[in-house]
């Protein structure tokens, strides 16, 4: 009786919705209930909601206290002491007798919002019960005043509480692991499959400008979202309005699903571009200029862009005024931001505001839009050829940023600072829509080569997490103050090999560690990412969650496979120069990332180099990924790169291009000795430069390099 009553309190009070209960009665008689813990309501929650009642194992401190006697009729418990190591076996032997139990593998309630650290101890008692275990998202929870998150997120009284049941599980461990070993193979898969219900269960279904209008309802209209080096804050409420005046005067010039482009740098300006194509069912194309005009009128082509947008002042301060002319040779009508600001009057102003003040109006116009829809066109780097287009949709771009956020624990408290451009995958999905879509206050700093400038403004403006590459990080770390970074939490690394230096300036100097992901564009863009939680240097961390993958042998490379990866981030297709406009979809929705990988016991990848960037002299193939790791750690302070070139009698040469004005091959091949490296990995020509080519991204320009030692070595 008490039961059904607190049933129809909760259900009036926060509209608690229950689904999967059908995974309930597939999970059978032995069955671990493990959920994620949000709030002090959420133990109540699964009692009074789950058809049977459960046996709560609960700490025998917690059992004492009088708050709890109320909750405690309507459960069964199991006392638990931890000190006393007999309490889990006699657990053990109670769920053998085929009940349910609850537990809570984070052992408290959070106070990130995200996961908390996962023991192995439920794992360990459904390995040793031979037990299912069914997964229980708790959603909404920590929005109210029971939570922990009170001056962390806006807290609402009666937020909509959702407990999703996802279907049962059981793990399959290899039985030759015995103790320590069993036991932290147990543990991540526990981790994993609490990351997979977190994502499983997230929103990422819908399109992006819905989860923006969501967020906004969540953290409140007048929620700062973002700032720029104008030091004017712009709020959810603001973007909004100013994305929706501006996506009417340019819709008026395009049709829906149009590809149009974005030349402009990192500002609120471009995030406002960004959002009101969205606002109007048109699609962004991140035009990379920094690529030269050749590759910009090349991504034009390949896209079949009718229009670009960008600003009369930034191509003035950048000095583009030779992209935009080739841009309007190819055929793409240039718009300025400043001629469409001249023709915004009242009405529009009127309408804008009203739509931000009514947001469901918004919403309803865009109910022809879907979360499979193309959501923007980025382009390749071009490091290796010409640039190809590549179309994500609005489900990849915000899988990939919920893949994320099971992972990573982050919150409204935190500021990103962006310096990574838009136009790249890393800056659009990691530095941007991450933090848009979680109440983050972003800072976006136009140019990641400023090393002088960005340790000072990630010490103005106390940003707590920041992005980007092995180069810039290396740049900064050496011009900073050794306080310019107090605030950093986290540091995340990916498009290039994050040096062992790097690392270890960063932690010594700052006490920073920074985490090492990889990605590609084709998968918006993380694959896999070093956390907190489950970090091992010298990997890119461990998959996503809900990403499979497969290897594929390469011939003449022993160790590892080519990484073929399929999930809810991998790309609509490619945009391909030779069939402009033409969507060319993956195979099966397989992404052949052109990467040998291998992958340690606990499921850590390590990148051994790219498919094409291996040589074959002497009939052996050599990694120049690995030649460059071994370079990095000889001359650590310099930047290195090495291309293989034909050569006569070996089939191919190496020629390595660095910027060390003394670097000579005897050197090379006395290291190599000492470290036990086969002297096929010894470059035989070697060119000294004062800068090895890179692009906007900050990753090596191979295509540039290339050319380079051609030219170099054909001249001597």
């Amino acid at each position: 009786m008490l039961k059904k009553l607190l049933r129809t309190i909760l259900k009036a009070l926060y509209d608690v919705e229950v689904t999967g209960l059908e995974n309930y009665e597939k999970a059978g008689e032995r069955v671990l209930i493990i959920a994620n813990h949000q709030s002090f309501l959420d133990a109540l929650l699964i009692a009074v909601f789950l058809p049977e009642k459960p046996m709560y194992a609960i700490n025998t401190y917690i059992a004492k206290q009088w708050w709890m006697k109320p909750f405690l009729s309507l459960v069964d418990t199991f006392p638990l002491n931890p000190t006393n190591p007999m309490a889990t076996k006699s657990l053990i032997d109670e769920m053998k007798k085929n009940r349910k139990c609850v537990i809570f593998p984070e052992g408290r309630i959070t106070v990130t919002g995200s996961l908390m650290k996962v023991y192995e101890g439920p794992g360990l008692i459904a390995d040793k019960s031979n037990a299912m275990i069914l997964p229980i998202r708790i959603e909404g929870a920590q929005y109210t005043p029971f939570s922990r998150l009170r001056g962390k997120i806006r807290t609402h009284w009666f937020p909509k509480i959702t407990l999703a049941m996802l279907p049962p599980h059981q793990f399959h461990v290899d039985e030759s692991l015995k103790g320590r070993h069993r036991r932290e193979a147990i543990g991540n898969q526990l981790f994993d499959l609490m990351s997979e219900m977190l994502f499983d269960t997230s929103r990422w279904h819908k399109p992006l400008l819905h989860t923006v209008l969501d967020c906004m309802h969540i953290h409140g209209g007048n929620h700062i979202i973002a700032e720029d080096v104008n030091r004017e804050p712009m709020t959810y409420r603001q973007l909004l309005m100013r994305s929706l005046i501006l996506g009417r005067k340019i819709a008026g010039k395009t049709h829906t699903g149009e590809f149009v482009g974005i030349l402009l740098p990192n500002m609120n300006t471009t995030l406002v571009t960004f959002l009101s194509l969205h606002s109007f069912g048109r699609v962004p194309a991140m035009i990379n200029f920094s690529t030269g005009a050749k590759n910009v009128t090349s991504a034009c082509k390949t896209a079949e862009l009718r229009q670009c947008i960008t600003s009369r002042k930034f191509i003035r301060t950048a000095k583009l005024g030779h992209i935009v002319d080739a841009i309007e040779e190819a055929g793409t009508r240039v718009v300025y931001l400043e001629d469409i600001a001249k023709k915004i009057d009242f009405s529009d102003k009127f309408g804008g505001a009203l739509a931000a003040y009514l947001p469901r109006l918004w919403r309803d116009r865009l109910r022809h839009v879907t979360a499979k829809d193309p959501a923007v066109v980025l382009f390749t780097s071009g490091s290796e050829g010409v640039p190809k287009g590549v179309v994500l949709s609005h489900e990849n771009l915000l899988a990939n940023r919920y893949q994320i956020g099971s992972r990573v624990d982050f919150g409204p408290k935190d500021i990103v600072f962006n310096v990574l451009p838009m136009f790249h995958s890393f800056g659009l999905t990691g530095a941007t829509i991450l933090p848009l879509t979680s109440g983050i206050r972003i800072f976006f700093y136009p140019s990641p080569l400023h090393y002088r400038i960005v340790p000072e403004l990630v010490y103005d403006t106390n940003a707590t997490i920041l992005f980007g590459t092995d180069t810039f990080l290396s740049g900064y770390a050496k011009f900073a103050h050794p306080y310019d970074f107090y605030s950093v939490r986290y540091i995340f690394a990916g498009a290039e090999k994050l040096k062992d230096e790097t690392r270890r300036l960063w932690s010594e100097k700052y006490g920073v560690r920074v985490f090492e992901g990889y990605g590609a564009t084709e998968t918006a863009p993380v694959i896999s990412v070093n956390t907190p939680m489950q970090n091992k240097p010298g990997s890119v961390g461990r998959l996503m969650p809900g990403l499979e993958h497969k290897l594929e042998p390469v011939k003449g490379v022993e160790e590892g496979g080519k990484l073929i990866v399929k999930g809810p981030n991998v790309m609509l297709g490619y945009l391909l120069a030779e069939n402009p406009g033409k969507l060319v979809p993956p195979e099966d929705g397989w992404y052949d990332t052109g990467d040998i990988v291998t992958f340690d016991e606990q499921g850590y990848i390590h990148i051994q180099g790219r498919a094409k960037r291996f040589a074959k002299i002497a009939g052996e193939m050599v990694s120049l990924a690995a030649v460059e790791a071994y370079l990095a750690k000889l001359w650590p302070e310099n930047h290195h790169a090495v291309v293989n070139l034909p050569d006569d009698k070996k089939g191919e040469q190496l020629v390595l291009i660095t910027d060390r004005k003394d670097a000579k091959r005897d050197a090379i091949i006395t290291y190599t000795r000492e470290h036990g490296i086969t002297e096929l990995s010894v470059p035989r020509i070697i060119k000294s430069v004062d800068e090895v080519p890179l692009l906007g991204t900050g990753k090596t320009d191979y295509q540039g390099v290339k050319d380079l030692a051609e030219e170099l070595v054909e001249d001597a």
